[in-house]
């Protein structure tokens, strides 16, 4: 007798071993028809797996996040399948699933084009429709390198052959298809209907550049037909966002082979980004911060006391002068504490808050780059508290406080709060490490916040709270952190006289709210589709004459406006007011002004918003005060 458990609690018990699909079956038609997969305890397993001992039990469909990984995982096969099929000659590599879908290395004779992306495609098409059985079966390790080289797959071939020699593994099989894979599976091929390949790259075998450079090709599965026709609008409309592409339309920056990983702005560019540093050196100012400023250049022998040296080393980039080593800081931390520790500090002087819009440099791969959302020299809004134990819980409630309206006034509404607990490699005692966790679990609790908690993603040196931004088209940006430190100050002898006479040292708190300016002016760009707020944009006025009549006027606007504090532009061209309008209108300031013998005559302005909105004539006192009023408000 075997007895079942359901998610509901209710009790199943059969005569003897059974598979989850007769466990689907006889819960009724439907769900054995939807069946994808099984769950049994925390294990994800095919239909056609057999209970033999009594089990807690969930029926996994195309509705459950593990359904859609395992459409995903069997489509990669699927994909794999197809390419057999159009190109023998190809051999197969690896293919895991990836967010929003997965991907598939092949090594080929010649490099695929998109007419053969658009014949695979049709061909996986093609195949799925047959509803082929997918079944598994299992092979020794050595018979298994010997079966994949008798297929000329040298590759899986080598895979297996990394396998310790005393385990077994397990093959899938479709049609002529078998690839190796732990699996699951979906049951077979007619489960897989909503996917779509998307693009061609390169990719070194098992990651390393000495290696052959294989073609992957990337696609998407989702579990119904609306939810892949969102997901391919939402890439469309993130690529007519793309920073990268805006950056040369908007003339904001440019990336450099002379410089690779880093940003050249310009001066539309400088603008944004200084409206973003003094927006957030204000709000230092305005939360009890103390602005500070190191080095660049430090010392090997202060990352090594900190332990960067042995668990970041690869990320830094060095330098040697006159028999010393040193290296370009990757962060800002070690800096802050040298600044603490110089002179006498109290428990009165705590909790001591230093702010640092601090440039750090990581040395990250060329092939990780991406526009300014990946860089690797970028400036942080780096800060740290010094506070006692019994501080860090109110400190980090009015941290979360702080960051919330922060993004509200960049025009986030939605964050998403994780805690990232303890990693394996990391110093410190697991007394701290329970101290710590449990005060960002707790703040998280006190400022009302659901969150998730992400296991093991935690620094090296302690856990964090991650902020999470959720931009206009659903896309998600980590970006500001909350990290509670114990062992830093130690390794670095950071100490406050406490109230009793005696030495202390004080927990170090890592906070970021934006963190790096680069890739949050990307977000920025990317969210608001080149169309910075009006508070936030390079240009926020244009004002246009109709005729070289109204150049006197346009200046003495213009002048009142710039009296004002606003960034403005003129355009006393000798050119059509229609083509002026549809010149500056592609580089999206709020506001283009039109002046004409009309306006000047009365003090006027047509005012024209951004959009092609015509908000119609009025006077130019009544303009500035809509136009501070937008900036004050952020609108």
């Amino acid at each position: 007798m075997v007895q079942i458990t359901l998610p509901d609690g209710s009790q199943r018990d059969y005569p003897g071993p059974v598979t989850v699909a007769e466990v689907a079956l006889s819960i009724g038609a439907g769900l054995a028809k939807a069946a994808l997969a099984g769950k049994v305890g925390d294990k994800v397993v095919d239909t056609s797996y057999t209970l033999t001992d009594n089990a807690k039990l969930s029926i996994i469909t195309a509705k459950d996040a593990d359904g859609l990984e395992v459409i995903r995982h069997s489509t990669a096969h699927l994909l794999a399948y197809a390419v057999k099929e159009l190109f023998p000659d190809a051999q197969v590599t690896i293919g895991p699933v990836i967010e929003n879908g997965f991907f598939y290395d092949f090594s080929y004779k010649r490099p695929f084009t998109p007419e053969d992306l658009a014949a695979i495609e049709k061909k996986m098409t093609e195949l799925a429709s047959k509803d082929e059985p997918v079944t598994r079966r299992v092979l020794p390790r050595d018979e298994a390198v010997a079966y994949f080289k008798s297929l000329g797959e040298h590759y899986k071939a080598e895979i297996i052959a990394s396998i310790p020699a005393n385990e077994d593994v397990s093959l899938y099989r479709e049609g002529n298809f078998e690839d190796l894979c732990r699996g699951p599976h979906v049951p077979s091929t007619g489960k897989l209907k909503h996917f779509k390949l998307m693009k061609l790259a390169g990719a070194y075998w098992r990651g390393d550049h000495r290696n052959e450079m294989l073609q992957r090709v990337y696609g998407t599965a989702w579990a119904t037909k609306e939810e892949l026709q969102q997901h391919l609008t939402m890439l469309e409309e993130a690529e007519k966002r793309d920073h990268r592409k805006l950056g040369r339309e908007l003339d904001l920056f440019h990336i450099d082979e002379h410089s690779p990983g880093t940003v050249f702005w310009h001066p539309k560019g400088w603008t944004v980004w200084q409206q973003v540093e003094q927006y957030m050196r204000r709000v230092y100012q305005d939360n009890g911060y103390q602005e500070v400023k190191g080095p660049q250049i430090i010392d090997k022998a202060l990352w090594e006391k900190t332990g960067h040296w042995d668990k970041y080393r690869d990320n830094m980039f060095t330098t040697e002068s006159e028999k010393r080593d040193y290296a370009l800081k990757p962060m800002n931390c070690p800096g802050h504490i040298l600044i603490f520790k110089q002179g006498i500090k109290s428990y009165r002087d705590l909790p001591l808050r230093y702010g640092e819009f601090g440039q750090c440099h990581r040395n990250e791969p060329t092939g990780g780059l991406h526009g300014i959302m990946r860089v690797r020299g970028f400036t942080q809004d780096d800060g740290h508290i010094f506070c006692t134990e019994d501080m860090i819980l109110d400190e980090c409630v009015a941290y979360t406080a702080l960051l919330q309206k922060v993004y509200t006034d960049f025009g986030f509404k939605n964050i998403i709060y994780k805690v990232a607990t303890r990693p394996e490699a990391r110093i410190g005692s697991d007394e701290s490490w329970d101290k710590a966790e449990a005060a960002l679990i707790e703040s998280l609790k006190r400022s009302g916040c659901q969150y998730e908690i992400a296991p093991g993603d935690g620094a090296f040196y302690g856990p964090k709270i991650e902020y999470t931004l959720k931009d206009a088209i659903g896309r998600q940006w980590q970006c500001g952190t909350m990290q509670v430190d114990f062992s830093m100050p130690e390794r670095l002898d950071a100490e406050y006289v406490a109230a009793d006479g005696s030495r202390q040292r004080p927990v170090m708190l890592h906070r970021a709210i934006v963190g790096s300016l680069e890739r949050f002016i990307g977000i920025l760009i990317e969210q608001h589709a080149g169309a910075l707020p009006v508070w936030l944009a390079p240009t926020q006025v244009v004002v246009c004459g109709i005729t070289d009549a109204q150049a006197d006027y346009v200046a003495q606007v213009a002048q009142k406006l710039k009296n004002q504090g606003l960034r403005v532009a003129t355009d006393l061209r000798n050119e059509k007011i229609t083509l002026k309008i549809r010149e500056h209108s592609m580089q999206k300031p709020p506001y283009i002004l039109v002046t004409g013998d009309k306006e000047k005559a009365s003090g006027c302005v047509a005012v024209r918003a951004r959009g092609n909105v015509d908000l119609g004539v009025m006077p130019v006192d009544d303009f500035v005060a809509k136009i501070v009023a937008d900036i004050a408000s952020k609108a």
